[in-house]
């Protein structure tokens, strides 16, 4: 057990080993040295994952982002982070270095994330690498809105029932959501300014969403929420605060006057639910939401 220990703390002050610890909220909770040292985290702090890339990047520190809008990239970035069970990528920091990055996400939310020192590897596996990981970002977000894209959102839903077969699972929601009138704000102000809303929307919803959450748009005004682990009752509360961030949104400053509103159905997972009837159960609580006048949520157990 000794040896164990010693081993473990070896890790821990490697400056070549980062170890750090978030919470279900995405707050760093624990970080060794050289974790703290390489995104400039004093001992006694507890940033947010979002605090920790907004104060580096705007300092000039810690990860490269390479991006013209960095609270764009941000969304994005979240739409995806500790959503799966694992996760592996790499990144680059200001001082040179290169780390080979692991997410593992525990059943209760909170992620471990351990990063190792490959900066020896040659150029061109650097750059056959990073190409990878472009393309495999790119095939699992939305093009216009930043978030994640019906393929990400129907994988992350086929994991959440797929996890109902243990019986650690609590139990797990899925919500579509339509933005009401669509079309005829497209008619009514031109595509540009519907491709303004549909921003507005994901941008608005991203932040509220958990980060075991899974947030997506799934084709034109329409969206997703996974939510795993998560009681019918809770999902309804989620959902609620979705329509009423909507509702006082003003996402025009040349129409101060414009606004607009989004219908949702919420189905809760079943043992022995399949993808699609999952789904279809939501579709249809949509449905009917839609059907009693629209900007309101229907449940459909």
């Amino acid at each position: 057990m000794n040896q164990i220990s010693e081993r473990l703390l070896g890790v821990e002050e490697e400056r070549a080993v980062l170890l750090g610890l978030y919470d279900q909220d995405d707050r760093l909770q624990y970080a060794n040295a050289a974790f703290r040292f390489t995104f400039a985290i004093e001992p006694d702090e507890t940033p947010t994952w979002a605090e920790l890339m907004r104060r580096n990047t705007k300092a000039g520190r810690g990860t490269i982002i390479r991006t013209a809008d960095f609270e764009a990239w941000l969304i994005s970035a979240q739409s995806r982070r500790g959503k799966l069970p694992f996760r592996a990528f790499e990144t680059d920091v200001v001082d040179g270095r290169w780390f080979w990055m692991t997410e593992t996400v525990q059943r209760d939310g909170w992620m471990l994330c351990i990063a190792s020192d490959i900066t020896h590897m040659k150029t061109s596996q650097r750059d056959l690498r990073q190409d990878r990981d472009f393309a495999l970002k790119a095939s699992q977000t939305d093009e216009l809105t930043g978030i994640s894209n019906r393929r990400f959102m129907m994988s992350a839903l086929e994991h959440m029932i797929l996890r109902q077969g243990s019986v650690m699972a609590i139990s797990g929601c899925m919500c579509i959501i339509d933005l009401d009138f669509f079309k005829r704000i497209n008619d009514s102000f031109g595509h540009q300014v519907g491709d303004q809303v549909l921003i507005d929307f994901a941008r608005r919803v991203q932040p509220m969403v958990r980060r075991r959450d899974s947030f997506g748009r799934i084709g034109g005004e329409e969206f997703m929420l996974v939510l795993p682990d998560t009681t019918l009752e809770q999902g309804e509360r989620i959902v609620d605060r979705v329509l009423e961030l909507v509702r006082v949104a003003r996402p025009l400053p040349a129409s101060p006057g414009f606004s607009y509103t989004c219908s949702a159905g919420l189905a809760e997972v079943r043992i022995g639910d399949t993808v699609q009837q999952l789904y279809a159960r939501a579709d249809e609580a949509l449905y009917v939401a839609k059907q009693s006048g629209r900007d309101r949520l229907k449940i459909v157990a």
